[in-house]
C-alpha cells in the first residue's frame, strides 16, 4: 500500500510509551473527499530531532501498535533550519494509496526507532453530507450551546491536566524503559559470558575425560610394574635373608675364631698345628664370605635387569602396534581383493546370462526344424506324420538326442554339465571350475 518498495521502521512498543506532543499536525480535516489527494500539514518541535528514516502513516482509529498502518510515506528532512526552532513540513499523499471506507483515521509521525512522536485529530474519507452545513439556532438554543462550551472547556481543562500527569507518566515509563534495556544488555553480556564459561567447561570436561583415560592406561602400566617389583622384592628379601643367615653364621665364626685365638695364646708353641688348621678354616671361611659377596652384586645385576626389562616391555608393545597395522593393511587388501572377485563374478554372470539367451534360442531353432533338410522337400510330409523323427540337441556337448526322451532325462544331461552353487544355487559350466571356486571363495570371504 505504499508507493515505495521499503518497508518503515516499526515496533511492538505500546500507545504508553509514545510521545504525541514533539510533532503538531495542523489543518486536519474532518472530512477528506474520496477519490482525491490529500496533504498532510505538521510542525516539528524543538524536542525531535528528525533522521532519515522518519515516516508519516495513516492509521485507523483503535490501532495498538505502529505495525498496524495503512500507508506511509518518507518524512522530509528539514533544511537550513536551526535545531532550537519549530519547523513546519508537508507530505502530499496520492489518491491510490488512500482507504476506500468511511472508517475513521489519524496521521501519525513514527521516527526510525518505530517510535511514534506525534498524532492529529480523527478524521474520514467521505463526501461532506447535510449535517454538516451551518444552521440558524434560537437565542435558547445558543445559552445552551454555550454552556456546552463551558462544560466542554473544564472538560478540556481537564482532560489537559490528564495529559500532563500522563505525559509525566510517559517520562517515567521511558526512564524505566531505558532501565529495562540496560539490564537487557547486561543480562545478554552475562548470557554470553555464560555460554563461553559452558564452553570452556565443556574443553575441560573434554580434557578431564582425556586425562582419565590417560591415568587408566598408566595405572595398568603401573600395577604390572608393582606387580614386577612385589617379585623382584620378594626374591630380594630372600636373598637378604639368605645373606643374613650368612652373616651371622661369619660372626659365630669370628667369635669361634677369636676364642680359639685366646686359647692360642694361652696354649704353648705344642699347639701350632692345631692353630694352623684354625686358620685354615678361618680362611675357608673368608672365601665364603667372599662368595656371599659376590652372590649380593649378582642379585643386584638381577635387580638393574628387571628394570631394563620394563623398556623392553615397551619396545615389545611398540612391536605389536606395528603388526597391529600391517594386519589393518593385510586386511583392506584383502577386501580390494574380495571387491575385484566379486566384479569378475558379476561379468561372469552375465556372461552366463547371454550364453543362456543363445541356448535358448538354439533349442527353439531346433524344435522348429525337426524335419531333416531335403534338397525337394518331403513328399509324405503332413499324410504321414508319424515318419517325421525330431531331434533334441544338448546346448553343452552338442550331443543329439530323439524327440521321444523324456524331458526330465534331456534336463538331467544337461545339469550334468553344470555345478550349482550350495549357497546361492547360481549354476556354472563344469569346464569353468576356476569361476566356480571363486564364486564360492566370495562367498567365504562374506
Amino acid at each position: 500500500m505504499d508507493e515505495t518498495s521499503d518497508e518503515p521502521p516499526t515496533s511492538a512498543v505500546l500507545l504508553d510509551n509514545c510521545h504525541f506532543s514533539q510533532v503538531i499536525f495542523n489543518n486536519v480535516e474532518k472530512f477528506y473527499v474520496p477519490g482525491g489527494d490529500i496533504t498532510c500539514y505538521y510542525t516539528l518541535t524543538n524536542n525531535i530531532a528528525p533522521r532519515g528514516k522518519d515516516w508519516v502513516g495513516i492509521f485507523r482509529v483503535g490501532w495498538k501498535t505502529t505495525r498496524e498502518y495503512y500507508t506511509f510515506m518518507w518524512a522530509p528532512l528539514p533544511s537550513g533550519v536551526s535545531d532550537r526552532l519549530a519547523v513546519q513540513q508537508q507530505i502530499h499523499f496520492k489518491a491510490y494509496y488512500l482507504p476506500k471506507d468511511d472508517e475513521y483515521y489519524q496521521f501519525c509521525y513514527v521516527d526510525q526507532d518505530g517510535v511514534v512522536r506525534g498524532a492529529s485529530v480523527p478524521f474520514q474519507f467521505r463526501a461532506e453530507t447535510e449535517d454538516d452545513i451551518l444552521v440558524v439556532t434560537t437565542q435558547g438554543e445558543v445559552e445552551e450551546i454555550e454552556l456546552q462550551n463551558k462544560n466542554l472547556l473544564k472538560e478540556n481543562e481537564e482532560l489537559k491536566e490528564s495529559c500532563a500527569s500522563l505525559q509525566k507518566q510517559n517520562t517515567d515509563l521511558q526512564e524505566q524503559l531505558k532501565k529495562s534495556q540496560e539490564l537487557q544488555n547486561r543480562f545478554e553480556s552475562l548470557k554470553s559470558n555464560t555460554e563461553k564459561v559452558e564452553q570452556e567447561l565443556n574443553s575441560v570436561k573434554e580434557e578431564n575425560k582425556h586425562l582419565k583415560e590417560l591415568a587408566k592406561c598408566e595405572e595398568a602400566k603401573l600395577h604390572q610394574l608393582k606387580e614386577q617389583i612385589q617379585k623382584v622384592t620378594s626374591e630380594k628379601e630372600h636373598l637378604e635373608t639368605r645373606l643374613k643367615t650368612a652373616l651371622d653364621r661369619m660372626d659365630q665364626l669370628q667369635s669361634q675364631v677369636l676364642n680359639y685365638e685366646k686359647e692360642v695364646a694361652r696354649l704353648d708353641h705344642d699347639k701350632t698345628e692345631q692353630l694352623g688348621s684354625l686358620k685354615e678354616e678361618n680362611r675357608q671361611l673368608c672365601i665364603t664370605v667372599a662368595e656371599q659377596r659376590e652372590h649380593k652384586e649378582k642379585l643386584e645385576r638381577v635387580l638393574e635387569n628387571v628394570k631394563g626389562s620394563e623398556a623392553n616391555l615397551s619396545h615389545l608393545l611398540q612391536n605389536e602396534q606395528h603388526q597391529k597395522r600391517d594386519l589393518m593393511k593385510e586386511l583392506e587388501e584383502k577386501k580390494h581383493l574380495f571387491e575385484i572377485l566379486q566384479a569378475k563374478n558379476n561379468e561372469t554372470d552375465k556372461e552366463n546370462q547371454e550364453l543362456r539367451k543363445e541356448n535358448d534360442d538354439l533349442l527353439r531353432r531346433l524344435s522348429q526344424s525337426a524335419v531333416g533338410d531335403l534338397v525337394f522337400g518331403n513328399p509324405y510330409y503332413g499324410e504321414v506324420a508319424w515318419h517325421s523323427v525330431s531331434i533334441r540337441k544338448c546346448p553343452m556337448c552338442d550331443e543329439v538326442f530323439p524327440e521321444d526322451i523324456s524331458t526330465s532325462d534331456f534336463e538331467a544331461h544337461v545339469h550334468s554339465h553344470l555345478l550349482e552353487c550350495p549357497l546361492c544355487n547360481e549354476t556354472f559350466e563344469k569346464t569353468n571350475l576356476q569361476v566356480f571356486d571363486d564364486h564360492i571363495y566370495c562367498h567365504n570371504l562374506e
